[in-house]
């Protein structure tokens, strides 16, 4: 009784020191060689004080005996946050496959006079979130010049028309049920559609003109679709640089607001309303640059007094993604929401043939009973768990990384996920430890939640699943995070032998 007493103080007091100084590798201070002794050590770090008045979910098993190392609150529902992309991921490589693209195709509604496109332009959008430089360098306009070579090899210097978005593929839905109103003009909550461009976002980079001290804001792309209201203000180099940004709902009207000190620099990223018109407001521009005379207006297919008929139109080409294997990696690496909305609502479009969350839920349920969950037992209304009206449990996480690790998509899909003091969101984590280089496990984070789910070998080398999820908590995220990096760093030095 008095070791265990000693061993909860010890806990506690090294949990604070990482609090402090980041997690260390503490082999040497705690060894074990049972499951036994692993399950108690795990009992005295999760009831850890700070989170008496939170919510603990985990899972550890082992890939090769099923044995669990660790079970606590297994079967409860939790807030997952970002957690849900794994869900999203495991199910699109299973179903649409990991050599899967997404496609867009481009048709001319009209005829062909000499060089003269007399008619529209028609793109139709089948949810192809890659257009933009993240795959080509940061070359941002890279696809839409490339569609521009297409048209003139097809011999076009003028389109006498229209450039108009089919975004009908894809519901209207640009954001997921539940996410907070407060979100919309940042990054993370980019609104999903058919058609997109750089992420449906502006890049804003706000730094100090050196001749007049005074704050400078550029954008990219260069548009007028957007109107930025500088409220930036320039600060001494002693003070500090700290800048945020809000769009006027409803509108494109983006104020950049804060401080910046002299000298510095900021890049941050605000959303677009109507990604389908903004795509085409910016196809428009690159058409133009590259030659192409365009008469007409970019048009979203809704503002339209009649339905397209494709069977009168002459398709001219089809654009492909690069393949789902690496934009899985970009969903999972770095927890990019928009890429995860629009994988799952092709997953319904591709099944179900219409891309909504609804129906990418709907298409995922025979795989999840596949993986043993029930579909009545988990709760799904995003594609990226940004939701706060997301629930699964930790088994159903586990029972997830169990099925991925027997399925031949394993590879894309280990290879997708943050590595411990490498890369992605875990790049800065468990650095110094057995666990760097060894985790690889998807992180999760809005408010009061926070998860993280993976892969771990252990001292012998033997894989472990596992799913560690916090719910409800009010002390700094840092003290949940210690706590999961320390049960990590624990898994890589277990041994049995």
């Amino acid at each position: 009784m008095v070791n265990k007493l000693l061993l909860i103080a010890v806990s506690f007091s090294i949990l604070k020191l990482y609090a402090q100084q980041g997690i260390q590798d503490t082999t040497t201070q705690f060894s074990f060689s049972t499951i036994s002794e692993y399950w108690d050590q795990m009992d005295d770090i999760f009831n850890d004080p700070s989170f008496s008045n939170a919510h603990w979910g985990v899972v550890v098993q082992s890939l090769e005996t099923g044995e669990y190392f660790y079970k606590r609150n297994e079967n409860k529902l939790f807030m997952p946050a970002s957690n849900l992309k794994l869900f999203t991921t495991a199910a699109g490589l299973n179903i649409l496959g990991s050599n899967y693209r997404f496609s867009t195709n481009l048709f001319l509604n009209g005829r062909l006079d000499g060089s003269i496109l007399v008619g529209d332009l028609v793109v139709q959008g089948r949810g192809d979130p890659t257009i933009s430089g993240r795959f080509y360098n940061n070359r941002m306009y890279k696809v839409l010049t490339d569609w521009a070579d297409s048209l003139i090899l097809y011999g076009i210097d003028e389109i006498d028309g229209n450039i108009i978005g089919d975004d009908n593929e894809f519901d209207e839905k640009g954001l997921g049920d539940g996410w907070s109103w407060d979100y919309e003009s940042y990054w993370f909550a980019a609104q999903s559609s058919a058609i997109s461009f750089n992420d449906n976002c502006v890049d804003v980079i706000v730094t100090v003109d050196e001749n007049t001290n005074l704050p400078k804001i550029s954008i990219s792309p260069e548009t007028k679709y957007v109107v930025v209201l500088n409220k930036v203000i320039t600060v001494p180099e002693d003070s500090s640089t700290s800048i945020d940004v809000y769009r006027e709902q409803g509108t494109n009207v983006i104020n950049i607001f804060g401080s910046i000190k002299l000298h510095d620099s900021v890049k941050t990223f605000v959303t677009v309303n109507n990604p389908t018109q903004y795509s085409l407001v910016i196809l428009k521009q690159v058409l133009e640059a590259k030659g192409i005379k365009v008469t007409g207006f970019p048009m979203d297919v809704d503002d339209m007094t009649k339905p397209l008929d494709y069977s009168a139109m002459q398709a001219l080409f089809k654009y492909y993604s690069p393949e789902l294997k690496e934009i899985v990696k970009v969903i999972n690496k770095n927890s990019q929401n928009f890429f995860a909305e629009q994988l799952m609502k092709t997953i319904g479009l591709e099944i179900e043939n219409y891309g909504s969350i609804e129906n990418g839920v709907l298409a995922c349920n025979d795989i999840f009973k596949d993986m043993g969950i029930d579909p009545e037992n988990i709760v799904i209304v995003d594609g990226s768990g940004l939701s706060r009206l997301n629930y699964v449990t930790p088994m159903q996480v586990v029972s997830l990384l169990s099925y991925m690790f027997k399925s031949e998509n394993f590879i894309p899909f280990f290879n997708s996920l943050p590595i411990a003091g490498v890369d992605g969101t875990l790049g800065n984590r468990m650095k110094n430890t057995k666990a760097a280089g060894n985790i690889r496990a998807k992180t999760g984070f809005i408010g009061n939640v926070r998860s993280l789910s993976g892969y771990a070998y252990t001292g012998d080398n033997e894989p472990v699943a596992f799913s560690i999820i916090v719910n409800n908590f009010n002390v700094p995220v840092k003290l949940a995070e210690n706590i999961q990096d320390l049960v990590c760093v624990r898994l890589a030095n277990f041994k049995r032998k």
